[in-house]
């Protein structure tokens, strides 16, 4: 029986985002970066194009653009959240769930992880993990992503860097 891959692919707006500094903090970042990664992680534009079990994901922010791409099984180098070289495991986790392993490529620090998540009802979890100790026990930082049906960019990168307010919320999937 062939495994149902569920699509990830889309542009997708962030709706809400928990611990995202916390997490940062526990990594060792200083404040002033802290507070600029923030900042620009506020309105992230996330594409994902997908072929079977491989993705393609491009994260924007006003700061900087990201870009990974990956198969499921096969591992692959990124970049930690912090930015750490690694080397990086994907694996399915459930039949909706991907579980991303991250081995530093030099140096020691708190081990990483994600997973990206598709729910039931069309929208995208990120998840990031760290086994970094903390006097405080928090929840894994988490961001909620919806999808856009728009295919004009332009608009939605005005919206989403807040250049214009314009963008209808019928192009929201949820």
């Amino acid at each position: 029986m062939e495994r149902k891959i569920p699509n990830f692919a889309g542009t997708w707006d962030m709706k809400s985002s928990e611990n995202f500094e916390e997490l940062l903090k526990k990594l060792g970042v200083n404040k002033m970066l802290r507070m600029i990664a923030v900042t620009a992680a506020s309105k992230p534009l996330v594409e994902i194009s997908q072929d079977g079990e491989t993705l393609s994901i491009k994260t924007s922010t006003t700061v900087r653009t990201t870009h990974i791409t990956f198969t499921v099984g096969q591992e692959f180098n990124e970049a930690t959240v912090d930015g750490r070289p690694c080397t990086s495991f994907p694996r399915w986790e459930t039949d909706s769930k991907i579980s991303c392993e991250q081995i530093l490529q030099k140096g020691e620090g708190p081990k990483t992880s994600w997973t990206r998540e598709i729910t039931n009802d069309g929208k995208l979890i990120l998840v990031r993990h760290t086994n970094y100790p903390s006097r405080q026990s928090l929840s894994e930082p988490t961001t909620l992503y919806c999808r856009l049906q728009s295919t004009d960019y332009r608009d939605i990168l005005l919206y989403i860097w807040g250049i214009s307010t314009s963008l209808n919320h019928n192009y929201l999937l949820c």
